[in-house]
Protein backbone atom coordinates (compact mmCIF):
# COMPACT_ATOMS: atom_id res chain seq x y z
CA UNK A 1 0.00 0.00 0.00
CA UNK A 2 1.06 3.12 -0.52
CA UNK A 3 1.97 5.59 1.99
CA UNK A 4 -0.07 9.40 2.69
CA UNK A 5 2.94 10.28 3.63
CA UNK A 6 5.01 10.12 0.25
CA UNK A 7 1.82 10.61 -1.99
CA UNK A 8 1.68 13.67 -0.34
CA UNK A 9 2.79 16.75 -2.11
CA UNK A 10 6.09 17.84 -0.08
CA UNK A 11 4.86 20.90 2.04
CA UNK A 12 9.00 22.42 1.72
CA UNK A 13 8.57 26.06 2.88
CA UNK A 14 7.70 28.52 0.28
CA UNK A 15 8.19 32.07 0.74
CA UNK A 16 5.07 34.08 0.42
CA UNK A 17 3.93 35.35 -2.52
CA UNK A 18 4.71 38.62 -4.45
CA UNK A 19 2.08 40.79 -5.67
CA UNK A 20 1.97 39.51 -9.18
CA UNK A 21 1.33 35.96 -7.72
CA UNK A 22 -0.88 36.43 -4.24
CA UNK A 23 -3.76 36.31 -6.87
CA UNK A 24 -3.17 32.52 -7.55
CA UNK A 25 -2.20 32.19 -4.02
CA UNK A 26 -5.62 33.23 -2.83
CA UNK A 27 -7.26 31.20 -5.73
CA UNK A 28 -5.64 27.84 -4.37
CA UNK A 29 -7.21 28.17 -0.75
CA UNK A 30 -10.48 29.03 -1.98
CA UNK A 31 -10.87 26.08 -3.81
CA UNK A 32 -10.35 23.68 -0.92
CA UNK A 33 -13.87 21.80 0.14
CA UNK A 34 -12.55 21.53 3.77
CA UNK A 35 -11.89 25.26 6.16
CA UNK A 36 -8.54 26.58 6.84
CA UNK A 37 -7.28 27.25 10.47
CA UNK A 38 -4.71 30.09 11.79
CA UNK A 39 -3.90 31.32 15.46
CA UNK A 40 -6.94 32.69 17.15
CA UNK A 41 -7.35 36.53 17.94
CA UNK A 42 -4.83 36.15 20.95
CA UNK A 43 -2.21 36.42 18.22
CA UNK A 44 -1.98 39.80 16.64
CA UNK A 45 1.35 39.87 14.63
CA UNK A 46 1.54 39.78 11.06
CA UNK A 47 -0.12 36.94 8.98
CA UNK A 48 0.58 35.93 5.39
CA UNK A 49 0.04 33.06 3.21
CA UNK A 50 2.56 30.15 1.67
CA UNK A 51 1.01 27.39 -0.04
CA UNK A 52 -1.33 24.57 -1.04
CA UNK A 53 -0.94 21.12 -1.78
CA UNK A 54 -2.69 19.14 -4.27
CA UNK A 55 -3.61 15.62 -5.49
CA UNK A 56 -2.88 14.36 -8.37
CA UNK A 57 -6.55 15.13 -9.71
CA UNK A 58 -5.97 18.51 -8.65
CA UNK A 59 -7.91 18.53 -5.17
CA UNK A 60 -7.06 20.64 -2.43
CA UNK A 61 -5.55 18.38 0.16
CA UNK A 62 -3.55 20.46 2.54
CA UNK A 63 -2.54 23.74 2.64
CA UNK A 64 -0.15 26.46 4.99
CA UNK A 65 -0.42 29.77 6.73
CA UNK A 66 2.17 31.75 8.38
CA UNK A 67 2.51 33.92 11.46
CA UNK A 68 5.43 36.03 12.76
CA UNK A 69 8.36 36.29 10.98
CA UNK A 70 9.08 34.85 7.94
CA UNK A 71 11.79 32.29 8.22
CA UNK A 72 15.20 32.93 6.36
CA UNK A 73 17.72 30.27 5.22
CA UNK A 74 20.49 33.07 4.86
CA UNK A 75 23.69 31.37 6.09
CA UNK A 76 24.49 34.27 8.11
CA UNK A 77 20.70 34.49 10.24
CA UNK A 78 20.38 32.96 13.09
CA UNK A 79 17.67 30.51 13.21
CA UNK A 80 16.99 30.70 17.01
CA UNK A 81 16.29 34.68 16.52
CA UNK A 82 13.56 33.94 14.35
CA UNK A 83 10.24 34.03 15.78
CA UNK A 84 7.31 32.26 13.63
CA UNK A 85 4.60 29.40 13.94
CA UNK A 86 2.98 27.91 10.69
CA UNK A 87 -0.15 26.46 10.67
CA UNK A 88 -0.97 23.40 8.51
CA UNK A 89 -4.47 21.92 7.64
CA UNK A 90 -4.84 18.72 6.37
CA UNK A 91 -8.17 17.62 4.76
CA UNK A 92 -9.30 14.33 6.52
CA UNK A 93 -9.62 11.88 3.49
CA UNK A 94 -10.36 8.40 3.33
CA UNK A 95 -8.59 5.33 1.95
CA UNK A 96 -8.71 6.42 -1.79
CA UNK A 97 -7.65 5.02 -4.78
CA UNK A 98 -4.04 6.49 -6.49
CA UNK A 99 -4.20 8.96 -9.27
CA UNK A 100 -3.30 5.81 -11.87
CA UNK A 101 -6.09 3.48 -10.26
CA UNK A 102 -3.66 0.31 -9.41
CA UNK A 103 -3.26 0.97 -5.66
CA UNK A 104 -4.99 2.95 -3.08
CA UNK A 105 -3.35 5.50 -0.45
CA UNK A 106 -4.00 5.36 3.37
CA UNK A 107 -6.55 7.86 4.58
CA UNK A 108 -4.68 10.98 6.38
CA UNK A 109 -4.73 10.97 9.57
CA UNK A 110 -2.90 13.21 12.86
CA UNK A 111 0.10 11.41 11.65
CA UNK A 112 -0.06 13.39 8.15
CA UNK A 113 -0.23 16.30 10.08
CA UNK A 114 2.33 15.53 11.90
CA UNK A 115 4.41 15.20 8.88
CA UNK A 116 3.50 18.02 7.15
CA UNK A 117 4.83 19.96 10.19
CA UNK A 118 8.55 18.33 10.78
CA UNK A 119 8.99 18.22 7.20
CA UNK A 120 7.99 21.97 7.07
CA UNK A 121 9.98 23.18 9.54
CA UNK A 122 12.89 21.09 8.35
CA UNK A 123 12.85 22.72 5.09
CA UNK A 124 13.48 26.63 6.96
CA UNK A 125 16.11 25.17 8.85
CA UNK A 126 19.82 25.80 7.94
CA UNK A 127 22.34 24.03 9.99
CA UNK A 128 24.65 26.93 10.20
CA UNK A 129 28.10 24.02 11.23
CA UNK A 130 26.99 22.34 7.47
CA UNK A 131 28.35 23.23 4.16
CA UNK A 132 25.46 24.11 1.63
CA UNK A 133 26.61 21.90 -0.46
CA UNK A 134 25.89 18.92 2.05
CA UNK A 135 22.61 20.70 3.03
CA UNK A 136 20.33 18.19 0.87
CA UNK A 137 21.91 15.07 1.91
CA UNK A 138 21.09 16.62 5.77
CA UNK A 139 17.31 17.23 4.70
CA UNK A 140 16.87 14.04 2.98
CA UNK A 141 18.14 12.20 6.36
CA UNK A 142 16.01 14.39 8.68
CA UNK A 143 12.64 14.13 6.71
CA UNK A 144 12.94 10.35 6.48
CA UNK A 145 13.20 10.94 10.70
CA UNK A 146 10.44 12.98 10.40
CA UNK A 147 8.29 9.91 8.75
CA UNK A 148 9.35 7.61 11.24
CA UNK A 149 8.46 10.12 14.18
CA UNK A 150 4.81 10.70 12.56
CA UNK A 151 4.30 7.12 12.19
CA UNK A 152 5.27 6.69 15.63
CA UNK A 153 3.13 9.32 18.00
CA UNK A 154 2.73 7.69 21.10
CA UNK A 155 6.28 6.63 21.25
CA UNK A 156 9.35 8.77 23.32
CA UNK A 157 10.04 12.00 22.10
CA UNK A 158 5.85 13.33 21.78
CA UNK A 159 4.02 14.72 25.20
CA UNK A 160 1.23 15.81 25.21
CA UNK A 161 0.10 19.16 25.01
CA UNK A 162 -3.95 20.29 25.43
CA UNK A 163 -4.49 23.88 22.96
CA UNK A 164 -7.54 25.42 22.14
CA UNK A 165 -9.31 24.80 18.93
CA UNK A 166 -12.06 27.17 18.07
CA UNK A 167 -12.09 27.63 21.95
CA UNK A 168 -12.67 24.29 23.25
CA UNK A 169 -9.59 22.02 24.43
CA UNK A 170 -7.92 20.08 22.07
CA UNK A 171 -5.07 17.56 22.97
CA UNK A 172 -2.37 17.75 20.37
CA UNK A 173 1.21 15.43 20.48
CA UNK A 174 3.97 17.93 20.79
CA UNK A 175 7.59 17.28 19.70
CA UNK A 176 10.51 19.89 20.43
CA UNK A 177 13.80 20.05 18.96
CA UNK A 178 16.81 22.46 18.81
CA UNK A 179 15.32 23.38 15.39
CA UNK A 180 12.00 24.46 16.75
CA UNK A 181 8.72 22.42 17.89
CA UNK A 182 6.44 20.13 15.85
CA UNK A 183 2.50 19.65 17.47
CA UNK A 184 0.26 17.75 15.51
CA UNK A 185 -3.96 16.77 16.69
CA UNK A 186 -7.24 17.09 14.93
CA UNK A 187 -10.13 19.84 14.43
CA UNK A 188 -13.83 18.87 14.71
CA UNK A 189 -14.51 20.19 11.05
CA UNK A 190 -13.01 16.95 9.14
CA UNK A 191 -9.38 18.07 9.34
CA UNK A 192 -6.29 17.78 10.71
CA UNK A 193 -3.98 20.34 12.26
CA UNK A 194 0.01 20.98 12.48
CA UNK A 195 1.99 23.24 13.28
CA UNK A 196 6.12 23.99 13.76
CA UNK A 197 7.47 26.99 14.63
CA UNK A 198 10.22 28.94 16.63
CA UNK A 199 10.98 31.41 18.70
CA UNK A 200 6.93 31.51 19.92
CA UNK A 201 6.29 29.51 22.51
CA UNK A 202 3.71 26.62 21.47
CA UNK A 203 2.23 26.59 24.85
CA UNK A 204 0.63 29.95 24.75
CA UNK A 205 -1.25 29.04 21.37
CA UNK A 206 -4.81 28.78 20.26
CA UNK A 207 -6.35 27.94 16.76
CA UNK A 208 -9.49 28.83 15.34
CA UNK A 209 -10.84 28.30 11.69
CA UNK A 210 -10.03 31.56 9.70
CA UNK A 211 -13.07 33.20 8.50
CA UNK A 212 -11.54 35.83 6.07
CA UNK A 213 -8.33 34.75 4.59
CA UNK A 214 -7.81 38.22 3.20
CA UNK A 215 -6.24 38.92 6.50
CA UNK A 216 -3.64 36.66 5.48
CA UNK A 217 -3.18 38.19 2.00
CA UNK A 218 -0.17 40.39 2.75
CA UNK A 219 2.70 39.73 0.84
CA UNK A 220 5.62 39.63 2.89
CA UNK A 221 9.33 40.30 1.27
CA UNK A 222 10.72 36.87 -0.31
CA UNK A 223 13.18 35.56 2.29
CA UNK A 224 16.75 34.53 0.58
CA UNK A 225 17.30 30.54 0.01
Amino acid sequence: MESTRRAAPSPAFAPAPTPSVAHRTVDGYLMATFPWYGLDDAYTGPRWLMQVGTAADGTVEHGSTGHGEQPSLRLEADPHEQRFAVVVTVASRPQRKSADGTGTLEATSVSSAAWLAGSGLLSCTWPTHMDRALRQDWLDQQTALAWDLADHLGADGWSSLTLPVDGVPTSFHYRDSAYGWVLAGSGDDGVHIGAYGRGLSAYGLGFSVIADLAAYDRPRPAADA
